[in-house]
């Protein structure tokens, strides 16, 4: 019975994750007019599920792709793509954690 409790949990959890940038991105209304402002302008909600739900998995996300990464790391040097390996299993999952705004869905800042 508690598998059956866990799996349910973790499905719904998920579903929930993968809703949240839809409903982020149709919920960003501009009030000021500045472009900038209307992309990283998220609502509340969506602020609150990014911080409970997506960050922590996005934190284990990275910390799993720096084993993996370490674990690979001996067949990536051989293969030549130890760059690729290092951007996909802990910059990418990294940047989504640490660098993107609260509730944003795009990584990294806006440089001019």
């Amino acid at each position: 019975m508690k598998l059956f409790r866990s799996t349910a949990v973790v499905l719904a959890l998920t579903t929930g994750l993968l809703a949240l940038p839809a409903q982020a991105e149709m919920a960003q209304q501009n009030t000021s007019g500045d472009p900038l402002y209307t992309a990283n302008a998220p609502k509340g909600y969506a602020m609150i599920g990014d911080l409970i739900i997506a960050r922590p998995l996005l934190i284990g996300a990275t910390a799993l792709g720096a084993v993996a990464f370490v674990v690979s790391l001996p067949f990536s040097a051989l293969g030549g793509n130890v760059k690729e390996a290092a951007q996909s299993l802990v910059v990418e999952p990294g940047k989504a954690a640490f660098v993107r705004c609260l509730g944003c869905t795009t990584s990294g800042y806006n440089r001019d």
